[in-house]
This record gives C-alpha cells, sequence and structure tokens, in this order.
C-alpha cells in the first residue's frame, strides 16, 4: 500500500487550519459537515468556536455533534442545546445536533470485528462531505483522542455510543456501565464504527487534528487535567489512521518531559490497538509520509 501523505505545520493558528486544509488537496462539495467536540461544562481544553471559525466558514461548513451516553451537561438535547449557546457555537456559523430527533440512522458494518451496525445522528444524511477537526490529546477510556475517535463516538447517537462502549451488548444507556467489556474489544468497536462513517462518505473526507492544549483527559471530561505538553502543530490528511498515527509518533519522539502523562495514559488503556483495528479494516494506513508545511 502506497504511503499516505500527512501534512504538517508547527504554528497552530486558524489562517494555519485553513492553510493545512488546502494543502491536502481535497475540496469537500455540496453540504460539508463539520465534526468538532463541543466540550463538556467546565472543561477549559477544547478547541474554541472563535478559534475555528475561520476554517468553517472557509469550507462552508456546518458544525455537527451528538449527544452523550453518560451523565453531564451534553446528555439530552435540551441541556447540549443550552451548552453549545453558552459555548458559543452557534455565534459563527450553523450548528446542527444530529441526533437531537430521533430515529437514528442505522449503517452497517458487514466485516466489523466486533460490531455489524452502528447507530449515528439521523441528520448525518443532510450532509455530503465531512471535515473531521479533532483536539488531540488523551481520554479516560480510549487512551488518546483523535480523528478515529471522531468518526467513530463523536458522530455516533447515544445509543451508538452505549453500543460502541459496550462492545455491541447493548444500545440501552441506562445499561451502560454494567456492561463494559474487555478493554481492545470496546478499542475494536471504535474502529468498527469509525469505519461505517468513512464508508458512508465514500472519501469525501478531510481529517485535521490540532496538537494544542495536550491534556491527558478528554473535552468530554468537565474537570480534565491540565495540559501536560507543549504545543505540538495541526496535521492535516485524507487518511484517518495515518493521522492519528502521525500525532502519536510526535508524542512518542518529543522531548517534552511532559510527554510521559500522556504516554501513560494511552499505554495503560491500549491506545493504539484502535489504530490498528482501523488498519486491519482498510480505513487507513499506517504508513505516511510526513510533508512539513512552512508557517
Amino acid at each position: 500500500m502506497e504511503k499516505s501523505k500527512v501534512y504538517f505545520i508547527k504554528e497552530i493558528t486558524p489562517e494555519n487550519i485553513i492553510k493545512a486544509y488546502g494543502v491536502v488537496g481535497k475540496k469537500l462539495e455540496g453540504n460539508v459537515a463539520v465534526k468538532m467536540h463541543s466540550g463538556e461544562k467546565g472543561n477549559k481544553n477544547y478547541l474554541r468556536p472563535e478559534f475555528v471559525k475561520d476554517v468553517i466558514n472557509y469550507v462552508h461548513g456546518t458544525v455537527v455533534e451528538c449527544n452523550t451516553a453518560y451523565e453531564g451537561a451534553r446528555n439530552s438535547t435540551e441541556k447540549h442545546r443550552e451548552l453549545i449557546k453558552e459555548h458559543e457555537w452557534d455565534k459563527y456559523f450553523p450548528f446542527d445536533l444530529l441526533d437531537a430527533e430521533g430515529p437514528d440512522m442505522e449503517l452497517d458494518i458487514p466485516n466489523g470485528k466486533v460490531l455489524k451496525k452502528n447507530y449515528v445522528g439521523k441528520d448525518l444524511a443532510k450532509y455530503d462531505s465531512l471535515l473531521v477537526l479533532s483536539h488531540f490529546k488523551g481520554h479516560a477510556m480510549g487512551g488518546y483522542g483523535g480523528a478515529l475517535k471522531q468518526l467513530s463516538i463523536g458522530c455516533a447517537s447515544s445509543a451508538g455510543k452505549t453500543l460502541i462502549h459496550t462492545a455491541g451488548v447493548t444500545n440501552d444507556q441506562t445499561k451502560l456501565f454494567g456492561n463494559l467489556p474487555e478493554q481492545d474489544r470496546f478499542l475494536e468497536a471504535m474502529a468498527d464504527a469509525a469505519s461505517s462513517v468513512v464508508d458512508y462518505f465514500k472519501g469525501n473526507a478531510v481529517y485535521i487534528n490540532v496538537m494544542k492544549n495536550i491534556s491527558i483527559d478528554c473535552d468530554c471530561d468537565g474537570n480534565a487535567s491540565a495540559p501536560c505538553m507543549q504545543d505540538i502543530g495541526i496535521l492535516a490528511s485524507t487518511d484517518p489512521v495515518a493521522i492519528d498515527q502521525a500525532c502519536l509518533d510526535f508524542v512518542y519522539n518529543s522531548t517534552d518531559p511532559g510527554k510521559d502523562k500522556l504516554i501513560s495514559r494511552i499505554e495503560s488503556l491500549h491506545g493504539i490497538h484502535t489504530v490498528e483495528a482501523a488498519y486491519d479494516l482498510g480505513v487507513g494506513n499506517r504508513e505516511y509520509e510526513l510533508i512539513e508545511i512552512d508557517n
């Protein structure tokens, strides 16, 4: 398999996010969904709307998000919409809560390792192409969060999130924490779900990972740890596996002493297995060519 191209810009600015999108060379057409993390109430590390508004408006995109499957300020449509206003996600561009109303859209995963179907917000059907704009950081269940997590848990409805987290046992949110599986099964379920969204968009997708405010915790944590590493840069690709692999390589190859905390989080949860499983499913390539772009 030919190496995938991953583009890297060291300086993190709104202008360079647009530049990163441009150098990928894939123009997103039609109705463009921009998948982002809206940030749990109290979280201080998530990417802010004013920081990403330029690239969202550049692609004429609509920011999309789904409700969560755990207690917090985003686990119901009513509460999530309140937080969207509080975090100003509806100030600069359109915002679409994909699973605000049911029924969910069901995506088949015939070759899934764990899941044979995925539930996503039904409004995903309104979009022709996808920009996955991820804040790269650690994660308390997946080890790390990047493009693959946004494709899987990020695009899944509340029921879909529950199905992924329980490795296919149930989509009933009330039974989530009584059915958590062996860790690798959960990570493989994430890869399965990611593959279904990649297949759905048939190549009409671009992935941008922003390595900024790099904490060991996800933006879904309302009391997340402060960043443990210095900012690294912006990466962009048409390959979600390659871009996540490149981000992990940046962490491991860093001279920042704070990397030990993040690596410990990733390895304690076998986070690399999501990348391994997604590669096995043909979602993307772990071998990549890193192309550095001048600021």
